[in-house]
């Protein structure tokens, strides 16, 4: 089975090449498609140089958001099984051994990585913690799940399903509706435990609390809404 690793960058420069290298050491029938969302910074010509028969790179012209370069990502994957990766360093590669498994067994057509199950993970903010967790109670409390980390990058789909889900999303907002949807197809998204290097703000975190507010408007209207 193939997996495809969808990564949306924007202005990662200081460590696109460094995620791709870890990617590239998981013995795994993969292949990994950029798309670079309109960065200023040199990432899209350091791309240009990596780019090879299994890194397929596109390139947005302006900048769309995460939810935009996820969606373009998912028009062009060509495997059986897909996984969100984030072009930093926060979340390690090795965890694909742990997420991957259960969908390619056919036992799971979603997998959610789940930073709180590990206990020896440390959170960069209290109020990114904070913010997870609400957004992850309202998930449960609205669609019937058991998550402790909705807010997840780590995100694994069978690749079928995914693609038959319409997404309206553009920036940070594909977590939420993601999830909601394929809540309200019937699925119970399990997790598993995984590593978490959380970054600052100053080292190019992009994530902000208006995001987490976004995200709860995203759930309580998929709630009501298709």
């Amino acid at each position: 089975m193939l997996l495809s690793v969808l990564i949306p960058a924007y202005n990662e420069v200081n460590n696109i090449q460094n995620i791709l290298t870890k990617i590239g050491e998981i013995n795994i029938p993969k292949e990994i498609i950029i798309v670079d969302d309109g960065s200023t910074d040199g990432t899209r010509e350091l791309l240009a140089k990596l780019k090879s028969d299994t890194i397929n790179v596109i390139l947005h012209k302006k900048n769309q958001g995460k939810g935009g370069a996820i969606k373009t990502a998912i028009s062009h994957a060509k495997g059986d099984i897909i996984i969100i990766q984030d072009a930093d360093l926060e979340y390690d590669p090795k965890d694909y051994y742990k997420l991957i498994p259960l969908i390619k067994s056919g036992q799971e057509k979603v997998v959610y990585g789940s930073r709180f199950l590990n206990k020896q993970n440390k959170h960069s903010y209290f109020s990114f913690f904070l913010g997870g967790q609400v957004v992850t109670w309202i998930t449960n409390i609205l669609y019937g799940q058991n998550l402790t980390d909705e807010p997840t990058c780590y995100k694994v789909f069978d690749a079928k399903l995914l693609k038959s889900i319409k997404l309206n999303c553009t920036g940070f907002e594909f977590c939420p509706e993601v999830t909601a949807k394929i809540a309200k197809l019937g699925y119970k998204i399990p997790e598993v435990p995984i590593n978490y290097y959380p970054r600052s703000i100053s080292e190019g975190k992009k994530i902000n609390w208006k995001d987490g507010v976004e995200a709860i408007w995203v759930l309580l209207k998929y709630r009501f809404v298709n």
